[in-house]
C-alpha cells in the first residue's frame, strides 16, 4: 500500500480572478492530489478565503522549496496571504477555568481519546479546586488567583506560561474572570471563551435562575474568540436546544453545562483544524 501523506493549505486575501486556477494549476503540475476544497468570497469585505487539502504519494516534499515556489508563482502574484501545516498537527494548548468543570473534563477527555489533536500543556485557574483532578491527568495545573491589586501581574504570568509551554491556543473553559484589553489583544484570534446565549439579556448572578423566572423556551450557547469587549468576539459556534415551563433552574442548569461544553469542544476542534478564518468581526467557518 502506498504512503500518503496530507498537507493543507490556508489562503486569504482580496477577492479577484484566477485565485483557484493558479493554486490548483500549480498542484496539479506537480502531481499532487486536492481532496478538499472550501472557498468564500465575502461580497460585503470583498476578501477571499480558502482552505485546501492536498494529498501526495511516496514522494519527499522539500517544504523550504515549496514555499518559494508556491509564494513566487501564486501568492506573491496575487497578493494573497498563506500559510502551509499538516493535516494532523498536534497543537499545544492552554486551558483556562474557574470553579465549574464541566468544559474542562469534556476537553481533557476528547484530547485523551484523540478525538481533538491536541496536547494540554497547562491548566490555570484562579482556584484550587480543580487542581487535584488536572494533576490526576499529568498536566501541570497553576493557581494564579486573581484581584484588583494583582490582576496585571497574573495576567503577565498567563502569557509567559503560554509563551513558555509554546503554545497556541489558550481555551476559556468557564474562566470567570476579565481579561484586560492588552491580554486580549495579544490573544487575538488565539483564545477560545464560552458563554450562554442568555448575554445580554441575562447579565450578572444566575442566569439560569434569570431565565427560569422568565418562562424561556430556549437556552444556548456560544463559543468566540476574545477581544476587549466582553462577550462580542467574532463567533466560531452556536447552539440552542428546547426547554420547557417544568424545567426547574437546576435542570436549566443541567442543560446549559451539556450545551456549553459540546459547543466549546466543536468551536476548539474547528480551530485546531484550521478550519476558521478571522474576517474582521466576523468569522468563515469551513466545516
Amino acid at each position: 500500500m502506498k504512503k500518503t501523506d496530507r498537507l493543507i493549505i490556508y489562503i486569504s486575501g482580496k477577492d479577484q480572478k484566477g485565485i483557484v486556477a493558479s493554486v490548483s494549476d500549480y498542484l496539479y503540475r506537480r502531481s499532487f492530489n486536492i481532496t478538499e476544497l472550501d472557498q468564500f468570497n465575502d461580497p460585503f469585505s470583498e476578501s477571499f478565503f480558502m482552505r485546501l487539502e492536498f494529498s501526495y504519494e511516496n514522494t519527499v516534499l522539500d517544504i523550504e522549496e515549496f514555499n518559494i515556489s508556491f509564494s513566487k508563482e501564486v501568492t506573491n502574484k496575487l497578493n494573497l496571504n498563506w500559510e502551509i501545516k499538516p493535516s494532523q498537527n498536534i497543537t499545544p494548548i492552554i486551558i483556562m477555568v474557574s470553579l465549574a468543570d464541566h468544559c474542562l473534563n469534556d476537553l481533557i477527555y476528547r484530547i485523551k481519546s484523540k478525538e481533538l489533536n491536541a496536547e494540554v500543556k497547562a491548566v490555570i485557574s484562579n482556584h484550587e479546586t480543580l487542581k487535584q483532578s488536572v494533576e490526576l491527568h499529568n498536566i501541570p495545573f497553576y493557581y494564579l488567583p486573581v484581584t484588583d491589586l494583582n490582576r496585571q501581574q497574573q495576567e503577565k504570568e498567563l502569557i509567559e506560561i503560554y509563551k513558555k509551554s509554546k503554545s497556541e491556543l489558550l481555551v476559556l473553559a468557564r474562566y470567570m474572570q476579565v481579561l484586560s484589553e492588552e491580554t486580549t489583544k495579544f490573544f487575538k484570534g488565539k483564545a477560545i471563551n464560552i458563554h450562554h446565549s442568555f448575554l445580554p439579556g441575562f447579565k450578572g448572578g444566575k442566569p439560569y435562575h434569570q431565565a427560569y423566572r422568565r418562562g424561556v423556551k430556549m437556552i444556548g450557547a456560544t463559543a468566540h474568540y476574545i477581544t476587549s469587549d466582553l462577550d462580542e468576539g467574532p463567533i466560531i459556534d452556536q447552539e440552542v436546544i428546547k426547554v420547557n415551563h417544568s424545567m426547574n433552574p437546576e435542570k436549566l442548569i443541567f442543560m446549559g453545562k451539556y450545551i456549553e461544553s459540546l459547543v466549546l469542544t466543536r468551536a476548539v476542534r474547528l480551530h485546531l483544524d484550521q478550519r476558521v478564518f478571522l474576517n474582521d468581526a466576523r468569522t468563515v467557518v469551513f466545516d
